[in-house]
C-alpha cells in the first residue's frame, strides 16, 4: 500500500498591526486658574459690596417662613430643591405646623403628604421629624443658635447652619451654595476647590460692614445674572471687575 503523506497545514499570515501614528494627540489648551489672575483688592471688594447694596439695600432670602423653626425646616428641605419648589410645598404645611411640637404632632406619614413634591421627600420627612424632637430634647423647643448644636441636627449640616444663623439671628455667617460657590470662583473673588474653601476666602476679603447682607446678595446675584450656562455679562454691576477671562463684555 502506498505511504499517504500529508502536507503540513499552510499557516496564514496574520497581518502585522500598523504602528500607531507617531504624531502626539495635539492638548486642549489648559483654562487659565483663577488663582493665577490679578487678586482683587480691598478698594475692588468694597466697590463691589457697594454696588450691590446700592442696588439692593436690603436683600431677602427666598425661601418662606414664619419663625426661626420654619427657617430651619425650609433650609433642611430645600437641599437639592429650589426655592420656590420648597415654598409650594411649606405654605400649607406651616399653617398647621410652625412649631417643632406641631411638627411631631403631624408625624412622619402626614408629613411626606405635604412635602412629596420635594426631591428626596421620604429622607427628608425622617430628618424634620427626628430634628424636631432633638430640638425638643436638647434645646427647650428652640433652635439653637451655634453652628456646631444646628449642624448636630438631623438633616442640617454647615449650609443649613449658616443660613438659619444669618436669617434668624443677624449673624455675619457665609451660606456657600451652587450660586455662592460659582459666583466667588468665576469672578475670582474667592476661588476655592470646596464650598469651604470658598466660604472662608470669602469671609476674609469682605469688609465687616456688608457681611450681613453678603451671601443674600451673592446667592441672587448667581441665580438671576452669574448664571451657569449663559451668565447675562452685559447686564451684570460688576463686569468691569470681574475676573473671569471668558466675560463677554
Amino acid at each position: 500500500m502506498a505511504k499517504i503523506t500529508r502536507k503540513p497545514a499552510s499557516r496564514k499570515a496574520v497581518p502585522k498591526k500598523k504602528a500607531k501614528a507617531a504624531t502626539a494627540k495635539p492638548k486642549a489648551p489648559a483654562r487659565k486658574s483663577l488663582k493665577a489672575t490679578k487678586p482683587w483688592t480691598p478698594a475692588e471688594v468694597r466697590e463691589v459690596f457697594s454696588r450691590f447694596r446700592k442696588a439692593n439695600p436690603e436683600p431677602k432670602g427666598e425661601l418662606e417662613h414664619v419663625n426661626p423653626f420654619t427657617l430651619l425646616v425650609a433650609v433642611v428641605l430645600s437641599a437639592q430643591a429650589t426655592d420656590a419648589g420648597v415654598n409650594k410645598a411649606t405654605r400649607e404645611l406651616f399653617e398647621v405646623a410652625d412649631t417643632p411640637q406641631k411638627m411631631l404632632d403631624l408625624g412622619e406619614e402626614r408629613l411626606r403628604d405635604y412635602i412629596k413634591t420635594i426631591g428626596l421627600y421620604r429622607t427628608k420627612a425622617r430628618n424634620v421629624i427626628a430634628l424636631s424632637a432633638k430640638v425638643l430634647s436638647d434645646f427647650g423647643g428652640e433652635v439653637p443658635r451655634t453652628r456646631a448644636e444646628i449642624e448636630s441636627l438631623p438633616g442640617a449640616g454647615r449650609k443649613t447652619a449658616n443660613v438659619v444663623l444669618n436669617m434668624a439671628f443677624g449673624e455675619h455667617t457665609m451660606a456657600v451654595d451652587t450660586h455662592v460657590f460659582r459666583v466667588g470662583n468665576r469672578t475670582g473673588l474667592a476661588p476655592g476647590k470646596t464650598p469651604l474653601e470658598v466660604e472662608l476666602g470669602l469671609e476674609e476679603v469682605i469688609p465687616a460692614e456688608f457681611m450681613l447682607h453678603a451671601h443674600h446678595w451673592l446667592i441672587l446675584h448667581g441665580r438671576y445674572t452669574c448664571l451657569a450656562r449663559k451668565p447675562r455679562c452685559e447686564v451684570c454691576l460688576i463686569n468691569d471687575l470681574c475676573r473671569w477671562p471668558e466675560k463677554t463684555v
